[in-house]
């Protein structure tokens, strides 16, 4: 069975965005190399960031998010981003009036069915949550095996939490990954089980 990672980038002070949901200058590392991280022509990564993505981003299966995200994003057009097989999204709502029922995304009530869904469409591959307060829900019912940070050198003073509302002590284990690309650092932490 696949690893459920939350992953996102991240300010050096713990946000992923401001409140206005502007990521600001947290995704600049991914248009700051001359290496192609995709297919787009819009990602270009320093050769160190492309040897610790890419092979990431070739094991994930399901990525999912809370209906927040999937609104700002609009569905992503029905597409899932990155070449991603399905998307899961934790919602109460239904899909949205004229949504494509034909669509890789899968609407589910509450982040342990969502994680029990992604798993299963995932067949093995990995679980890929965003961070923000879908991930800190799954984060906080245990059900993550790892944390990836994108972790970029910018404070900005307030906005949304890496962990969402997480307000207890969680120990993860010694990074096991720490790669510096340019203006990201690239973390790993396994959960402490």
């Amino acid at each position: 069975m696949g690893n459920v990672v939350m992953n996102a980038s991240v300010s050096v002070d713990g946000f992923i965005a401001a409140e206005n949901d502007d990521p600001g200058p947290l995704f600049e590392w991914l248009v700051s190399g001359d290496v192609p991280l995709d297919d787009s022509g819009v990602l270009n990564v320093s050769q160190a960031s492309y040897d610790h993505i890419r092979p990431y981003w070739d094991q994930i299966g399901v990525t999912f998010a809370g209906r927040h995200v999937f609104d700002i994003t609009d569905g992503w057009d029905g597409t899932p981003p990155s070449g991603i097989d399905h998307v899961v999204v934790v919602t109460h709502q239904p899909p949205p009036e004229g949504w494509n029922p034909n669509a890789p995304f899968h609407f589910v009530d509450g982040v342990e069915a969502a994680v029990t869904k992604a798993k299963e469409l995932a067949g093995g591959r990995t679980v890929e949550v965003a961070a923000g307060d879908i991930g800190g829900q799954v984060f906080a019912a245990g059900l993550v095996d790892e944390v990836r940070m994108d972790l970029v050198p910018v404070l900005l003073g307030s906005g949304k939490r890496y962990f969402g509302s997480v307000d207890s002590q969680h120990l993860l284990e010694d990074p096991d990954i720490v790669v510096q690309g340019n203006r990201v650092l690239h973390l790993r932490y396994r959960m402490r089980r």
